[in-house]
């Protein structure tokens, strides 16, 4: 089975357009979980523009799913892991000021500075993934330093899945069998939506986990959170 990790940062971006507490993100959160959602994702920034540092507090006391958190390794943000502790973290490479995470890690150019920060969250006994490319030389890498698991960036695969689905796959599929050949866990997100998931899914056999946000929020517009749940939880059976 593959897991739903639902990222709520688009939840919070739209709060804090307007202040107050509507749409309130914890009990967003909630409601994803009850309806069978698998963990929930945060990617809190140093600008606090959509997930604040104290939402990520309030999901760890709020839900009884995994609270997966991704970030780029500063000394803040190891702060806030250190407070919370979470199930999952999701080491991505992105500066402060990026919009989204657009590239994976360069692990072998970043090899100490991760593997000492690998090693820190697991000595907390928090899964520890890296946002990579789906290169097997980046797998072999993180299952080098200690990694759990990986995430493949899956922007590329979305950008030409309408053109050519199968050359899209073609990078993950070598990816997703080295992660397999070294025991790491393999996950996936950025630009998932209903239209490419399922073939993503059936082509990754040992996909473990999706963390989809924008696509997924965005479909509550039409269709609602429970439908919405419904369809993607679907297209990951």
């Amino acid at each position: 089975m593959t897991r739903l990790s639902v990222n709520v940062n688009k939840v919070a971006l739209l709060r804090n357009s307007r202040g107050g507490n509507i749409p309130d993100v914890i009990a967003f959160a909630q409601t994803c979980e009850q309806l069978g959602a698998e963990g929930i994702t945060v990617h809190p920034r140093p600008d606090e523009r959509h997930i604040r540092r104290t939402d990520v507090l309030a999901l760890r006391d709020a839900l009884g799913i995994e609270l997966n958190v991704e970030g780029y390794p500063s000394r803040e943000f190891l702060a806030l892991i250190q407070q919370v502790c979470p199930a999952q973290v999701t080491l991505v490479p992105d500066p402060p000021s990026a919009l989204t995470s657009d590239r994976g890690w360069d692990i072998p150019t970043h090899e100490v500075f991760l593997s000492e920060v690998v090693g820190a969250l697991r000595a907390l006994s928090i899964r520890v993934s890296l946002f990579i490319d789906p290169d097997p030389v980046q797998v072999e890498a993180a299952a080098h330093i200690g990694a759990d698991c990986v995430e493949l960036y899956t922007g590329p695969y979305a950008h030409h899945f309408s053109q050519s689905p199968e050359e899209a796959i073609e990078p993950y599929r070598l990816a997703a069998q080295k992660a397999a050949q070294l025991g790491l866990r393999l996950h996936a997100g950025h630009d998932l939506n209903l239209k490419n998931l399922r073939f993503l899914k059936q082509n990754l056999p040992n996909l473990a986990e999706v963390s989809i946000g924008h696509a997924l929020i965005a479909d509550c517009l039409y269709w609602g959170i429970a439908e919405v749940l419904r369809r993607y939880k679907s297209a990951l059976t």
